[in-house]
């Protein structure tokens, strides 16, 4: 196959960082000293009025919206945000239906503003997030990947700004009087930079966005089916893996893997159930694995997002029949990105391996809610250097391990949906069919390059990013744009312009490659991406 090699480059600011973890859990740990309100009442120690599900602790923060027009509740920070790195922000959230008037969509925003302007939200940045009533759910703002809008269009995206020092939180929109009653909890920022701060990985050396409609791409993925354990698969799994379109395709932009309950016959063995695996014809050693994904429901299916030891000698797996196979599991090392536990209450980070001193396992959780991981996508990753590795659900560490043996080698990555088994349980009665669904899977490695022999003194501005509609380019030096190009993940010159703002409606979504040559001579590479 094919590899491109797209060099995205960073522009990194002088900032004074932000070193501390920001959390309230309402019951007297945390370090936010004051909450207020503004046009609305506000019970910071409220006896939780829903001990249930995911949240059984027993004071949370009640917001009541009695009707006031622009009701919010928030606090000001001591310092201000860096959000080049950390740019995620979590909270639970209960409103129930009995406490809301109107007909305003039910939803959350959280908006970071400076404190220090008379006008603060003139440059604020938001997210909103739609809810379900009558029960709690973990709601993620994520500054980096999830849509946001900036009051100000002509500020630049969140992640390139160091002036947020506030954080408001706001239910079911402003500007109308409708009444809303909501409880929040297990407020969270993680503003710690990573142990591999220094570490960048800024190179995309291979993605797929699954854009288009109809078969996976065959470039880059291999089918797996063939039987690993004589007449099944591994830990008790019930299901045919098949190479059929029925069980993995792509639609709307994304990838489905489809698990169906239906007698299937294939090497001689009959199943009550089919699903695909998918090996990645890519292998890598070191760098960031990203893969958005929306789980499965339904009891007794097993989704994983995880990687093996491109020298397995499993039969049937892409890279043994291509020659690479010379180590048995656990030997090769395996990377479990992503699984849930039976009860899909929990997303498992882990590492099984034996370098020689006998088997080893490594595994840990983040709570979650069927729900919620079900019904949105979140983002589940891999940073894995020389030194160490970190598994992360939406920027939320899961597990972390050092850099051993046998994870010194090159990896695939595997997407799949298994039937039953270890972490599948007992499956439903009455299961039909269910859904993997993945927005995304991308690979990104630290590039060799010298971002400053690059860019020269040249810095520039690209927003909004993400972009839906238009994307605005702006030099923040005396230079003019001379032209700018546009190329899609493969390489492919889509767009030759030379104005600074254009039309982005009739692109699919994924990551492009911008590169803008100045009538001062330097060549800049950007990235952005089309949402």
């Amino acid at each position: 196959m094919r590899n491109f090699y797209l060099l995205f480059f960073i522009l990194i600011a002088t900032t004074s960082t932000f070193s501390q973890e920001i959390k309230d859990d309402f019951e007297g740990n945390g370090n936010i000293s004051t909450w207020y309100e503004d046009n609305c009442n506000l019970d910071i120690n409220f006896t939780n009025p829903h001990k249930e599900s995911i949240n059984t602790s027993n004071t949370v923060l009640k917001y009541s919206d009695v009707g006031g027009q622009y009701a919010n509740v928030g606090y000001n920070n001591s310092t201000n945000f860096d959000l080049s790195t950390n740019y995620v922000f979590t909270l639970k959230v209960y409103i129930p239906s009995s406490g809301i008037t109107g007909s305003q969509t039910n939803q959350i925003s959280l908006k970071l503003q400076d404190g220090n302007l008379s006008a603060p939200w003139s440059t604020q940045s938001e997210i909103i997030k739609t809810l379900e009533l009558n029960k709690w759910q973990e709601v993620t703002f994520d500054f980096k990947n999830d849509a946001f809008r900036n009051l100000d269009s002509g500020s630049k995206p969140p992640t390139e700004r160091t002036d947020f020092n506030r954080v408001l939180i706001q239910m079911n929109g402003e500007n109308n009087s409708d009444f809303v009653v909501a409880y929040v909890d297990d407020f969270y920022y993680d503003g710690k930079p990573s142990e591999n701060a220094n570490t960048t990985f800024n190179k995309l050396v291979w993605a797929d966005e699954f854009d288009g409609n109809g078969e996976i791409d065959t470039n880059k993925w291999y089918q797996q089916t063939k039987l690993i354990a004589g007449n099944s698969w591994a830990n008790n799994e019930q299901q045919h893996y098949t190479n059929r379109q029925k069980n993995a395709f792509v639609s709307n932009g994304t990838l489905k893997i489809k698990a169906f309950k239906e007698v299937y016959s294939d090497q001689g063995h009959q199943k009550q159930y089919t699903s695909a695996r998918l090996n990645s014809k890519f292998s890598f050693k070191y760098g960031r694995v990203e893969v958005r994904a929306k789980l499965p429901s339904v009891a007794g299916t097993w989704p994983a997002i995880w990687l093996l030891g491109k020298n397995i000698n499993e039969d049937g797996t892409y890279w043994d029949n291509e020659g690479f196979g010379t180590k048995r599991w656990p030997f090769c090392g395996e990377i479990d990105i992503m699984e849930p536990n039976v009860a899909k209450t929990e997303i498992l980070g882990t590492w099984h391996w034996d370098n020689g001193q006998g088997y080893k396992i490594s595994s840990k959780a983040v709570a979650t809610s069927n729900a919620d991981t079900s019904t949105n996508f979140h983002i589940y990753s891999l940073e894995w250097t020389e030194t160490s590795m970190k598994i992360y659900l939406d920027n939320r560490l899961i597990n972390e391990l050092e850099t051993i043996n046998p994870f010194k080698e090159d990896f695939f990555i595997l997407l799949n949906l298994a039937m039953g088994g270890s972490l599948g349980g007992n499956i439903a009665s009455n299961f039909s069919e269910d859904t993997l669904e993945i927005d995304y899977v991308r690979v990104f490695q630290e590039s060799s390059l010298s971002v400053k022999s690059e860019v020269k003194k040249e810095t520039i501005l690209i927003y909004p990013n993400p972009v839906k509609d238009y994307v605005s380019i702006k030099l923040s030096d005396n230079s003019e744009i001379e032209n700018i190009q546009v190329f899609d993940i493969t390489g492919k010159k889509i767009l030759n312009t030379k104005t600074p703002k254009f039309s982005l409606k009739e692109f699919s979504k994924g990551i492009y490659l911008l590169k803008i040559r100045t009538t001062s001579g330097a060549v800049i590479n950007k990235k952005f991406i089309k949402q």
